[in-house]
């Protein structure tokens, strides 16, 4: 049976981290027992509107998605964003094996049947985005649309770690994770300046304020850092998907100047897809949708099915 960490103490205020943070957007934090586990859960949004789950990547939490939530809900969507497990508000797990695929995708398949729903759009970024393929290649029917953001189809980043030493350095982080306790003394150590670094270095000079950056640290601290490289643990142990192809609708939003992925993977991508599209942000890094506004119009127009997306070549980067 999974057993799950308790939440980190400490003797100073820490910086609340629950659907508090956005105050006037009348979202609201819940509590589901989920595949085994509590998730922290922020809705909005008419709860017979269309349903769009935001799956945020490493090191998100829900938060991540705070200027698309608004958006969507005028669009007239039911927005539901979990902090996924290990992450903030959430259980914690101990063992790796309960970060696999396999667990990630039962979580947002039953978050959906929580719902009431057999079904619901899915947009995921960074490593949101691999569980989010994963949801729609492992369970076709509970996706409607999907939508992904900065990270390849699983079996183009396979391939492409296969044949380009350009990547395999890129992801270096991967492998350094696969290392027992020393990535969780290193990215601990310091006030946690190394996982600082990892929103920083990644993204656009002003994507994240000071004020941002210690609502993240306050995150952190609650579940602590061992479950989030879990995730890349548990990625490694992971099954493949007997499907390689996406049946659904698919929008790719790809920052250019991501640091961590080729750009190449993105229309690589587009050969695993029935019907996609994909949508090139230059001057925009891998934290796209904190960078370009233009992303949450492109997720708008996707899933409200107007697929005539305009070009970015002329559109200037939002700061």
């Amino acid at each position: 049976m999974s057993t799950t960490k308790p939440r980190a103490i400490t003797t100073e205020a820490v910086t609340k981290t629950d659907a508090s943070l956005l105050s006037g957007h009348d979202v609201e934090s819940t509590y589901r027992n989920i595949n085994g586990v509590q998730l922290h859960v922020v809705t909005a949004g008419d709860s017979d509107a269309p349903l769009v789950v935001l799956l945020h990547g490493h090191p998100d939490f829900w938060y991540g998605w705070r200027d698309q939530i608004r958006p969507l809900v005028e669009t007239g969507f039911r927005v539901v964003v979990p902090d996924q497990r290990g992450c903030n508000l959430s259980d914690a797990p101990d063992e790796v094996d309960a970060y696999r695929q396999s667990k990630l995708v039962a979580d947002v398949r039953e978050l959906i049947h929580s719902e009431g729903r057999d079904s619901a759009h899915v947009v995921g970024h960074d490593f949101g985005g691999f569980v989010a393929w994963n949801v729609a290649l492992r369970h076709p029917s509970v996706v409607d649309h999907l939508s992904i953001l900065n990270v390849p189809h699983p079996t183009v980043y396979r391939e492409t770690l296969r044949s380009s030493l350009e990547q395999i350095v890129r992801s270096w982080y991967v492998w350094f994770y696969q290392v027992p306790k020393l990535p969780e003394w290193m990215l601990r150590r310091n006030d946690m300046a190394n996982m600082v670094d990892s929103l920083e270095i990644t993204s656009n000079e002003g994507t994240f304020d000071e004020e941002t950056i210690n609502r993240y640290k306050a995150a952190w601290q609650h579940s602590g850092i061992e479950p989030r490289i879990n995730w890349y643990r548990g990625f490694r142990r992971s099954e493949r998907s007997s499907r390689d192809t996406v049946t659904q609708p698919m929008l790719i939003c790809w920052g250019e100047d991501d640091i961590a992925l080729r750009p190449s993977m993105a229309e690589k991508s587009l050969d695993y897809c029935e019907d996609g599209q994909l949508e090139m942000f230059p001057d925009a890094s891998h934290w796209v949708h904190h960078e370009r506004e233009e992303v949450t119009d492109a997720l708008v127009r996707h899933l409200t099915g107007n697929n005539r997306l305009e070009s970015t070549e002329s559109v200037k980067p939002h700061y």
